[in-house]
């Protein structure tokens, strides 16, 4: 089982497709540039040349792998998808990097896939009792076995047969011979949207990625929507009952990029509005306010307008630092902060100081940060998260400690402000987070986002065995346990 030893939650895939451009392949490299905050461990890119299918798979960075002219050329053909990915739990390794390609009786059909199914090891189980074979150790290949294994003639047909067996989080992009796909779950979870490049259709995790291509953003796939881009034509079926979207609040809160348009707005509002909510709820007497950056900077931006305090960069991010540095052994992860971050004495030296960021995980890292704040001469640090507490985990492919690693899961604010050694430390209020969305109040019998993080209302329950404290995701299975 893989540690978790980020402080940050952090998304598992972003997805992107293109139907219908001689570049394809090139501009599917340039999107998933776009989306590698999305995934940063593997990238995946499928081409299709209206003969051929063609892949090519690499673990690490997008722009170290598919900005050579000698990859792209490997990928000809007008239709492409790819895939950028995180591993959760398990190893990473080339097999388990999207797109899957499968060869199906009906024609090739590839799938790159964001989410997480929540009875993913139930339906494995019994497809293997029925005699299918695995490659992977990822839930994606159980949507692979589904679609491949339904008896119905038509590629969407055989897709919708599998929507309703499938159950969690999820965005989906499939390509056919024919077809380009885009499907999201019923709770519209996980994010997708529909953008336009001339006679090009495209499907993307985030409008970011339309935008690098130059493309006019169309709108967003609707919760429980498949979209069918066909012949340059785009049709939509909605095969479930209606059902009221449910969309991941932490897209808002962190994971989509600030230029993201989510739901009509900047991401970059929705932060500026949770740090001026921040401030009504909770202002302190303080000479400045910093940020922690780079995902703090928005809220602290706003706190600082609405308390009319000073903002200041009293933290520098080093924005070269490789992930090598970070990983390999304990006595270099222990510095990990300071690589990443370093203080600005002149500016923090004698100052109270109220520190922003977007969310408190575990704790470890704003521990680390405070004291660096203090070893620079600050006199108090007050700090400020622009999110409620985070007690409880994910289910829907977001890369999580387990429940007694949250800081808040047992702990008090007084508890967690000690742990971190702060002067004091305030959240953001439950009520205060819908008010800055613009959604007023909780809607407690049918909320208006999937805030479970913070209020343990699940969606969708997980089917599968799970451990009560263990986050066992689900898309990376430990390959040494299916040996």
């Amino acid at each position: 089982m893989k540690k978790f030893n980020s402080d940050k939650l952090r998304e598992e895939c972003g997805i992107f497709g293109i139907s219908n451009h001689e570049d394809s392949s090139a501009l599917v490299a340039l999107g998933l540039h776009a989306l590698q905050h999305r995934g940063q461990e593997g990238c995946g890119i499928v081409s299709y040349d209206g003969k051929n299918y063609h892949s090519e798979k690499r673990q690490g960075l997008v722009g170290d792998h598919f900005t050579k002219s000698d990859v792209i050329k490997k990928l000809p053909g007008n239709f492409a998808i790819g895939h950028n990915r995180y591993s959760t739990t398990g190893e990473t390794s080339l097999r388990n990097i999207q797109p899957f390609f499968a060869d199906l009786h009906m024609g090739g059909l590839s799938i790159a896939h964001n989410g997480n199914l929540t009875n993913a090891i139930a339906l494995r189980e019994i497809l293997v009792k029925e005699g299918a074979i695995f490659r992977t150790t990822s839930d994606t290949e159980t949507i692979v076995q589904l679609i491949a294994k339904s008896k119905r003639d038509k590629i969407v047909d055989k897709l919708i047969d599998t929507l309703f067996q499938i159950k969690g989080g999820y965005s989906l992009v499939i390509m056919t011979n024919k077809k380009l796909i885009g499907v999201r779950d019923p709770f519209g979870i996980r994010p997708l949207v529909i953008g336009k490049l001339k006679g090009s259709f495209i499907l993307a995790s985030e409008t970011c990625a339309l935008d690098i291509v130059g493309a006019s953003f169309v709108r967003e796939v609707d919760n429980g929507e498949i979209v069918v881009i066909e012949n340059c034509k785009i049709s939509s079926i909605k095969p479930f009952p209606k059902q009221k979207a449910r969309p991941c609040i932490f897209e808002y809160i962190y994971f989509a990029r600030p230029d993201s348009i989510v739901d009509g707005k900047c991401a970059y509002e929705y932060r500026k509005n949770f740090g001026e909510q921040l401030a009504k709820e909770t202002d302190i007497d303080a000479d400045i306010v910093v940020p922690v950056p780079d995902s703090g900077v928005p809220a602290a931006l706003g706190y600082a307008e609405q308390s009319k305090k000073k903002f200041e960069l009293g933290l520098i991010r080093n924005h070269y630092v490789g992930r090598t540095f970070i990983e390999p052994t304990q006595n270099i992860r222990s510095l990990g902060v300071k690589l990443k971050l370093s203080s600005t004495k002149s500016v923090v030296k004698d100052k109270s100081i109220i520190l922003i960021d977007d969310s408190l995980v575990r704790g470890t890292t704003c521990h680390k940060i405070v004291k660096m704040l203090y070893e620079a001469g600050a006199k108090a640090v007050h700090v400020r998260i622009a999110c409620p507490e985070i007690k409880f985990p994910d289910f829907y492919g977001v890369d999580m400690p387990t429940k007694k690693e949250l800081l808040a899961y047992e702990k008090t604010i007084e508890e967690m402000c000690l742990h971190i050694k702060a002067k004091s430390l305030k959240f953001l209020s439950l009520e205060g987070l819908y008010e800055a969305l613009g959604k007023g109040k909780r809607n407690n019998t049918y909320p208006q986002f999937s805030d479970h993080y913070f209020t343990g209302d699940y969606p969708i329950k997980p089917e599968d065995n799970l451990n009560e404290l263990k986050i066992t995701q689900l898309s990376l299975l430990s390959s040494k346990s299916n040996n």
